[in-house]
């Protein structure tokens, strides 16, 4: 799938050249497309210079609250809603364990310091599943969910911010919270259709409607707001919530004589290590999509959708952000380079760039989990795990375009 889809922005962009140079007379393209090749490879370099500390650092962080007991807090907390989204796994199952702690790196932002630990997930997932091909209901329901974004805290979207130059890198922190909220209960109410999970139980209600609450009465609250004050106010948040974590973190694990120093460094040099492997994955993406905008191919493509936008009577500044929607379902290399890509065309603070940010934390790249997580562990029948998917990854792409409007527009 990856092959293809790499391949084809080469092709698109040298048939977009091809069109500019044979019936635009416009041989200059050429020059652009390589300029812009060898100058996305160096941005990618700059990229990961930030990637490593960030991912270094909140891998070091995640390896203390994990000695400190906090991940199987969680997961004792959330075994009773577990029970009963997943009746087939056992209380104190060792998958629990491991979805709780693929849930807390999710909530952190760190999808690639999620994966490893959802792939253990999915494998003892598959050691309950009857089926060596089918998908099991909770497998099912565990990929959706992450298919859905459990962005808590989107702290790899901060650093590309920092990166481009933004002055408050932490401005998008509600707008993705809203907009993952949104996309997240698509996916479990899609999944309990499916499943016939008993949603009104009084054990899940107990943990849903409070949250429900909570989010209602914040949007509430938010309501009142004027685009300014939501946007200091989601800045302020933001910084307090990553401080406030690192906090927690770092006294519960001395509350728990945890030796934080120590393991810190140990999960800091996991995340050295899954920094270290991207970078050819952000080189290959980067420049494909940098050839892509030098050859005038996606420009045309924005134009077309931005036509039909006009025709409709409605805005079309988040046209310029769809790239990142698009090609999210299918790589989130690819989606991470049109951010970039995005901001660096758009400035880092425009509205384009805002809503990319927003899609891009809010959504999940629903093929690309679905081939390896189901790929790990040999399912061929995936059931109805595809559409659940992309069906909370379109309402995380809407709120997050809805969102941005009201906070920014």
């Amino acid at each position: 799938m990856l092959n293809g889809l790499w391949l084809s922005f080469f092709v698109v962009a040298a048939l977009a050249g091809l069109s500019r140079w044979l019936l635009g007379d416009e041989p200059a393209v050429f020059a652009a497309m390589v300029e812009s090749l060898f100058a996305m490879a160096k941005l990618s370099v700059e990229v990961m210079l930030v990637l490593f500390g960030t991912l270094t650092l909140w891998l070091g962080l995640l390896r203390i609250a994990e000695k400190a007991g906090l991940v199987d807090a969680l997961a004792r907390l959330l075994g009773p809603l577990f029970a009963r989204l997943m009746p087939e796994v056992p209380r104190g199952h060792p998958a629990l364990g491991l979805i709780t702690l693929n849930f807390a790196a999710n909530g952190l932002g760190l999808d690639n310091a999620a994966t490893p630990i959802g792939l253990k997930a999915m494998r003892a997932l598959q050691e309950l599943n009857p089926s060596s091909s089918t998908a099991s209901n909770a497998q099912i329901l565990f990929l959706v969910l992450n298919a859905s974004s459990l962005t808590l805290l989107p702290v790899s979207i901060f650093m590309y911010r920092v990166q481009q130059g933004a002055p408050d890198p932490t401005l998008v922190f509600l707008p993705i919270l809203l907009a993952t909220s949104a996309s997240t209960l698509v996916g479990l109410l899609s999944v309990a259709l499916m499943q016939r999970l008993r949603l009104w139980d009084p054990v899940v209600l107990a943990y849903l409607v409070p949250g429900a609450l909570l989010l209602g009465g914040f949007m509430a609250l938010l309501a009142g707001m004027s685009a300014t004050a939501l946007a200091a106010l989601s800045s302020l948040l933001g910084n307090l919530t990553l401080f406030g974590v690192i906090l927690l973190f770092l006294l519960l694990g001395a509350l728990k004589k945890v030796a934080v120093y120590e393991q810190f460094i140990d999960g800091a040099k996991e995340g050295f290590e899954v920094a270290k492997s991207l970078l050819p994955y952000l080189v290959a993406m980067l420049c494909a999509i940098g050839v892509l905008r030098a050859s005038g191919a996606l420009e045309f493509g924005l134009d077309g959708i931005r036509w039909l936008v006009e025709a409709a009577g409605w805005d079309t500044r988040f046209v310029e952000a769809l790239p990142t929607a698009l090609v999210k379902p299918f790589s989130g290399s690819a989606a991470r380079a049109m951010l970039i890509e995005t901001m660096q065309s758009q400035g880092v603070d425009s509205f384009p760039a805002l809503v990319a940010a927003t899609v891009q934390g809010s959504t999940e790249t629903t093929f690309y989990v679905l081939a390896v997580y189901f790929g790990a562990v040999g399912i061929q029948r995936v059931r109805h795990a595809v559409g659940c998917a992309l069906l909370a990854e379109l309402a995380g792409v809407l709120a997050a375009i809805g969102v941005c409007y009201w906070f920014f527009g």
